[in-house]
């Protein structure tokens, strides 16, 4: 389906690629990783023909659509579902020429094609994926230009599924998501029909959506079958094996070269020692193990304080007092030994709840106490607009921290992974991990007894990601976590308050207790979202009958081919794993090479997993089904 063959690519005389190769089969989803500035998100551009390579061959299969989110997203008075059914240019067109046609012939062509291609349904696809990444029903009839710019690249994504090309690009899809959008995407993935290559340094979405790794690094891509944990674990035991391949190298070469050193102008050895020495010259030396260098993330200790650190009794919250709150009836405490995640769709209150908590929001009613010693650190992605980018982090530094001497401002940014060669680079050439590090740094200056954290990983890497859960766990105040990354708020919250229907409550449950409550949740919304019409509205027509009927039909559809697809899979991955085990029953495979049975071992491993994960998509899909 496509190949990348050689390929190199060049920027600004940097190499970037060099004799880089690639195959994607029908059907694979692959994750595309590497460090931040590797080039995965140029050689998406370069599959999708946005750029040309400088050397080697990228070829696709014929008549093959490849789709990626467009770069502008769309600002027009279109409304979100009329965008969304434009990006399938087919039906589209057929839809027009059905209007159109005189010719008989012609307009029974374009009937059976829009039969073929479920025109009928589309509607209803589409506003299912919409409601998926967070549009309700109202939302979704209101037009793209009324949204801020990270829901309109949430349309972008949606128009995209819909088009449902048979090459599907995606780059950190959910840096513009919530966490319930988030787990949505992950489910929709997981039964794409098409082929998918991923970017994306979401652990989770990494564990559960690809099928194969492709790792950058260096330039070349390596390929690993199975997910990121997978990945991990080969790598790791690929790096110990080259490692100490080239340990017993040197030391063979020492060897050598020592029975050279001492034969070498003695006649009698002469001959063995020029032999040695073509040895040496002949043995390929096997390449370092280089691995990339840690980032570093520090909190500083913060000085015990006694609880509550902050308490609400019957608080409101909101912007304005003439208004609705947005939030109302909070009655919450927090201790130093805190790990909060919050849970709750974007626009449900949680940034509005993170700014009560950090004092730049006050009560509009009812009482938040907190102690007079009290420091906080509040992260927000948008703060990095906020940084001067002529400034260099020492004196971003400096300026908050005036009466501090300079190695004192040093230590803080190199908490950070800040040295000497970074403390003074203008802001504006930091990257933005770096950007977002820098802002780490400069909000827990003042060693603050809680973290507020509202989206951090936006733009860090999955390294930088497990040293910041790291670094996070070895703190010792409170957090209060904003995550649409699941795996982050799985290995830092010990407990969950749900924002939710102008409250904060804790949830009783984990993040697989909020997963499977996320479909019941929306089903609620939308029956509320009806009752709330006046009844002129509820007295549907004709047209919207039919509409409500094509979507409830073409629901159940799409539910049974992922029960059906979900059995095959299984059926599949069952004679394989019959297959492995029979060929591990045979005596001879434990007389072979070790790595070939370790190998087949780590393939039974690999195959048991995805069975589970199939059999936990069957479950899924049927209680869905029986639901619907």
């Amino acid at each position: 389906m496509l190949h990348v063959k050689e390929l190199d690519y060049r920027i600004e005389g940097r190499p970037l690629f060099e004799r880089t190769t690639l195959t994607v089969n029908k059907g694979e989803r692959v994750g595309l990783i590497g460090p931040n500035g590797s080039g995965k998100t140029t050689l998406l551009k370069l599959i999708s023909g946005e750029i040309h390579a400088d050397g080697g061959e990228i070829s696709l299969s014929r008549g093959l659509r490849v789709g990626k989110v467009a770069q502008e997203a769309p600002s027009g008075p279109e409304s979100l579902l009329d965008t969304v059914l434009a990006a399938d240019r087919e039906r589209l067109a057929l839809l027009g020429e059905a209007e159109t046609a005189r010719d008989p012939a012609r307009i029974a062509e374009v009937h059976e094609r829009l039969a073929a291609i479920e025109a009928d349904s589309a509607p209803a696809r589409a506003a299912r994926i919409l409601a998926g990444l967070g549009f309700n029903e109202a939302a979704q009839a209101g037009a793209c230009a009324d949204l801020s710019g990270g829901w309109r690249m949430r349309v972008a994504l949606a128009a995209l599924l819909f088009s449902a090309p048979d090459l599907l690009l995606l780059d950190e899809p959910t840096n513009h998501l919530d966490l319930e959008a988030t787990l949505w995407l992950e489910g929709y993935l997981k039964s794409y029909a098409g082929t998918l290559i991923l970017v994306s340094h979401d652990r989770d979405l990494l564990n559960r959506v690809p099928t194969r790794i492709a790792h950058l690094e260096g330039r070349r891509l390596t390929s690993y079958s199975g997910n990121y944990d997978r990945f991990e674990r080969t790598r790791r035991e690929h790096l110990a094996h080259q490692a100490a391949l080239q340990t017993k190298q040197l030391a063979e070469r020492r060897h050598i070269q020592a029975f050279v050193d001492r034969f070498r102008y003695k006649a009698s050895k002469a001959k063995q020692a020029q032999s040695r020495l073509k040895m040496l010259a002949r043995m390929e030396p096997i390449a370092s193990v280089l691995e990339s260098r840690t980032v570093t993330f520090n909190f500083p200790e913060p000085k015990a304080l006694s609880p509550p650190l902050i308490a609400l009794t019957k608080a409101t919250a909101g912007y304005d007092p003439a208004a609705r709150p947005v939030l109302a009836d909070l009655d919450l405490r927090l201790d130093m030994d805190d790990r909060i995640a919050l849970l709750g769709a974007n626009g449900n209150g949680k940034s509005t709840f993170i700014k009560l908590l950090a004092g730049r929001l006050k009560p509009l009613a009812g009482r938040l106490t907190k102690s007079s010693k009290l420091k906080v650190g509040y992260f927000a992605q948008d703060q990095a607009e906020e940084l001067d980018l002529e400034a260099t982090p020492l004196d971003h530094m400096a300026r908050l921290m005036p009466l501090e001497p300079p190695g004192k401002l040093r230590s803080q940014l190199g908490r950070f992974g800040f040295g000497q060669d970074k403390a003074e680079v203008a802001v504006g050439r930091l990257s933005g991990g770096e950007k977002a590090r820098l802002l780490f740094a400069l909000m827990s200056r003042e060693a603050p007894q809680i973290l507020l954290l509202d989206e951090p990983t936006n733009h860090l890497d999955v390294d930088s990601r497990q040293a910041l859960i790291q670094a996070i766990n070895d703190y010792q105040g409170a957090v209060v976590l904003v995550s649409h990354d699941p795996h982050l708020v799985e290995l830092i919250a010990d407990r969950l308050w749900l924002v939710a229907d102008g409250t904060v409550k804790s949830f009783d449950g984990d993040l697989d207790d909020y997963r499977r409550r996320l479909p019941e949740q929306r089903r609620d919304e939308r029956r509320r979202t009806r009752s709330k019409r006046p009844d002129g509205e509820r007295t549907a027509n004709k047209k919207e009958k039919r509409r409500a009927a094509a979507e409830a039909r073409a629901a159940v559809v799409h539910l049974r081919r992922q029960v059906k697809a979900a059995e095959a899979r299984m059926e599949k991955l069952n004679r394989k794993r019959k297959a492995l085990e029979a060929r591990l029953a045979e005596p001879e495979i434990y007389d072979g090479p070790t790595a070939a049975l370790q190998e087949l071992q780590l393939e039974h491993g690999a195959i048991k997993q995805a069975m589970a994960e199939a059999e936990e998509d069957w479950l899924n899909a049927q209680a869905a089904l029986e639901d619907a």
